[in-house]
């Protein structure tokens, strides 16, 4: 239950009544204040003096920052000035704007200063050098409120118009990342609401209130509202602050209340009544909190936090509050995993923790030093460290028998494992994640916290009808085709995992089943064909059920642990984790096996993976054959798998070399979701996502092209091939890919008319590109004689007419000698002499 606290300190009278602001410096030894007069106040904290008082600034400031050395004050007249807090002496104007300033940040560095004012542009000045200046200009209404990235990497724009712009500031012109609608409501510039942006310590999300009264944090990876403080306020929220670890969250609203919240559980700590507070501040190293009002009067209260919650104040650095922490699901529930393989786990580590007279505290700590650690990459938490900024050995296990100062010594060595992975499903994005995305349709799901509800829908809605249920069992995992959907969840008080089918259509009452896996086992991937259930288990167990629950084999997978499994008709796909390589990472093996005949065709084959990549989907094509994408953006393909040991994976598509991205302007990735109709079928990722998000984004599709060479030639190169050549080059690789799969396809089943004919089609189809290239190869000169020939010795047609029309293409250009080679090659075959080496 909340704590009341009813001490109540009393006010100084800082300035006129008026809106008034405040800033500590870094370092903690300085409170600034600033409002409705021409005079600045410098507070030095620990002094019951009087302020020093710097009265040749603007008259009604409306924003202040500072460093450790000076602060930057802005005025409604539009000014910005810089003065030093070395000589309390004004030291030169910044900016000038045309319209009232609103709001002034420093970058943590203090190398920038961003200044929002009533214009319609950000202005990004260097506090050095005031001519540098960067601009944000697409913002469509005036900005209220600006807040700096702790890495200084990004900032967090509040407009007028109730928009949260997210900005990255490392280049020369900042970029827009995220926009960010429907949580902070529209404001007028000077309005004592406040909508700003908070950055959280660990800068991985945001705070900021809502027009319910509420405050939610959000993800700056993806946007999405994450946990949220609600339930405290009866008014608007004017001003929130987070503690320097991130452990606790102040907030102060119109109801003459100021709330101390915990971040962890997002309950209500303490309460304080106070009235018309606008501006609150932290210090960044003791237990004081400074906040300003509406009246012009400034209270510094020491002892802020009372002393049953004052430990969260000394713990180290915080996670944002997420539903689903990807710091701690990384790969399904699996904890975050360090370099050497050692999984990661906070809550349980136990701490180094000084004696009562360590050299920190005989000595004292410096005021410069802060107890806690900023993510200055902006790359996510910073694993544990103590309370001197070192970081701990908390990460090892601990030994039997070996003591603390030797453990790190004798800790045994673990390989980089590839984790598993579920194929076709995303993370959780706020409270709502994907489970599958194909061609047929999408399973999302939402976490109601007690509860999931989950979501299925199709593309074809005449064939299939949406369906939507309650999930009280958590499922994690999904597959979804033409017959059914399948899921499954993870153990969970003391149930066992579980399988779940639901077919779309049956004949009976009732056809849908669940199956509960053995006690300690959990499932690490499932897939679904038109046969089988194919599920593997963290035993390395490979389940195989029939569509309607039937066990039809259990085996284990030799290549362990294991990563993915898929399906198509009779046949399945497992990938398992192999022998460790050179790198210190474990090779990515493959088995296929037609269940239906008990046949094993690649057994234990390596995944052919580029250096530094990882392996993002696995999938089947709409032909059957396997497909991977790796994360560099290339799309291979499985050809000759069908016989054993000749199995080799060829690229058919690089997405970076897509002429979409060939002027360099455009930053995109893919997330795979089908391969069919001799396409790519996929979803375009903008903005640095990673992964698609809500609402659900629409289909792209890219046709096949294999990276055989440069598009374009040198200009000027007397051995440039002209465009066509490496045009044609790439369609006769890539045709007689596919043509080669084809044939696989035919050999293994009862060909039927259609399928022999689409063979014939094929054939003629390679010989048609070689004939072009013969064309273009004709065209250059008679120098290019020989290649000519090889290309017309490609050529699969037997019934001569390819040959007579190559023949046809040499005398056209006046190449007689080389027209009588063709027709010699022509001979050759009509008589069924050819040699294999012509």
């Amino acid at each position: 239950m909340a704590t009341i606290t009813t001490q109540r300190i009393r006010g100084r009278p800082a300035h006129p009544s008026g809106p008034t602001f405040l800033t500590y410096t870094p370092n903690g030894k300085r409170l600034i204040t600033a409002g409705a007069n021409n005079v600045v106040r410098v507070y030095t904290t620990g002094s019951d003096g009087e302020p020093v008082n710097i009265d040749d600034c603007q008259e009604n400031n409306t924003a202040i920052a500072a460093t450790d050395d000076y602060f930057v004050a802005g005025s409604e007249d539009g000014t910005v000035c810089m003065y030093s807090l070395d000589t309390n002496q004004y030291e030169k104007m910044l900016t000038r704007c045309t319209l009232p300033v609103r709001d002034i940040a420093l970058s943590p560095d203090g190398t920038w200063a961003a200044v929002a004012s009533d214009e319609l542009a950000v202005k990004i000045i260097d506090t050095a050098d005031m001519t540098r200046v960067l601009y944000i200009r697409d913002l469509p209404k005036p900005t209220k409120h600006l807040t700096f990235h702790p890495s200084g990497s990004y900032i967090a724009v509040s407009c007028t118009d109730g928009i949260v712009y997210i900005y990255s500031v490392s280049t020369e012109q900042p970029e827009l990342v995220r926009k960010i609608d429907g949580l902070i409501r529209t404001l007028e510039a000077d309005s004592e609401i406040t909508s700003r942006a908070i950055w959280h310590p660990d800068g991985r999300a945001f705070a900021a209130s809502t027009s319910t009264k509420d405050i939610y944090v959000v993800s700056r990876s993806d946007g999405e509202r994450q946990r949220g403080f609600s339930g405290g306020h009866m008014g608007d929220i004017t001003a929130l602050a987070w503690s320097p670890n991130g452990a606790l969250l102040l907030s102060a609203g119109s109801d003459r209340k100021i709330l101390l919240w915990e971040t962890k559980n997002q309950k209500i700590l303490a309460r304080y009544d106070y009235s018309n507070v606008i501006n609150i501040a932290w210090h960044s190293s003791q237990n004081i909190v400074s906040f300003t009002t509406s009246d012009g009067e400034l209270y510094i209260y020491t002892d802020f936090v009372p002393p049953e919650f004052a430990a969260h104040l000394e713990q180290t650095l915080q996670r944002s509050p997420f539903i689903h922490d990807p710091l701690v699901e990384v790969s399904g529930n699996s904890s975050e995993v360090l370099p050497n393989g050692v999984e990661d786990n906070l809550d349980s580590r136990a701490r180094r923790r000084g004696t009562p007279d360590t050299l920190d505290e005989i000595l004292g700590s410096e005021g410069g030093e802060d107890d806690f650690i900023v993510d200055d990459d902006g790359a996510g938490y910073a694993f544990g460290v103590n309370g001197n900024g070192k970081r701990t050995n908390g990460h090892f296990d601990d030994f039997d028998g070996l003591g603390t100062k030797r453990r790190a010594t004798y800790h045994s060595w673990e390989p980089n494992v590839h984790q598993p992975f579920q194929s076709g499903s995303t993370p959780w994005s706020g409270n709502r994640r994907y489970l599958c995305l194909n061609l047929i349709g999408f399973v999302w799901t939402v976490d109601q916290e007690t509860h999931h509800t989950v979501t299925v829908e199709f593309y074809d809605r005449e064939f299939h009808r949406d369906f939507h249920f309650t999930d009280p069992y958590l499922y994690d995992k999904a597959c979804l085709n033409e017959n059914g959907t399948l899921f499954s969840c993870p153990p969970a008080n003391e149930n066992p995992a579980m399988i779940f089918y639901r077919p779309h259509e049956t004949w009976t009452s009732r056809a849908d089943w669940r199956t509960q896996l053995p006690v300690g086992e959990d499932v690490t991937s499932i897939s679904l064909s038109n046969s089988y259930i194919v599920v593997t288990t963290s035993t390395n167990y490979v389940r195989v059920y029939t569509l309607y629950g039937i066990p039809f084999r259990v085996y284990r997978q030799k290549a362990s642990p294991t990563v993915t499994c898929i399906a198509w008709r009779d046949y399945v796909l497992t990938m398992g984790n192999g022998p460790v390589g050179g790198d210190g990472s474990t090779k990515l093996l493959y088995t296929i096996e037609n269940i239906k005949r008990d046949e094993v065709y690649q057994s234990e084959d390596i995944v052919a993976l580029a250096d530094d990549t990882e392996i993002e989907s696995v999938l089947f094509s709409d032909n059957g054959d396997p497909c991977i994408y790796e994360s560099t953006g290339v799309l291979l393909i499985l050809q000759h798998w069908r016989i054993p040991g000749q199995a080799r994976w060829v690229p058919l598509l690089d997405t970076k070399l897509l002429d979409r991205l060939a002027s360099g302007r455009k930053e995109e990735t893919y997330w795979p979701v089908a391969v069919a109709q001799d396409k790519f079928h996929c979803i375009i990722l903008k903005g640095g996502d990673k992964y698609p998000y809500f609402p659900r984004p629409l289909l792209s599709e890219f046709d096949f092209k294999i990276p055989t060479s440069s598009l374009a030639p040198r200009e000027g190169s007397e051995d440039a091939i002209p465009a066509d050549g490496p045009r044609l080059e790439e369609s006769f690789v890539r045709n007689s890919l596919m043509l080669s799969l084809f044939e696989d396809l035919i050999a293994s089943t009862n060909a039927t008319h259609s399928q022999r004919a689409e063979l014939a089609r094929k054939e003629m189809e390679i010989d048609k590109v070689l004939l072009q290239l013969l064309n273009v190869e004709c065209r250059e000169g008679e120098e290019r004689g020989m290649k000519a020939l090889e290309i017309v010795s490609l050529m699969k047609d037997r019934s001569g007419k390819m040959l007579e029309a190559a023949g046809k293409v040499a005398s056209r250009y006046q190449r007689a000698l080389l027209e009588d080679k063709i027709r010699e090659l022509a001979e050759k075959r009509l008589m069924e002499v050819e040699d294999e080496d012509v």
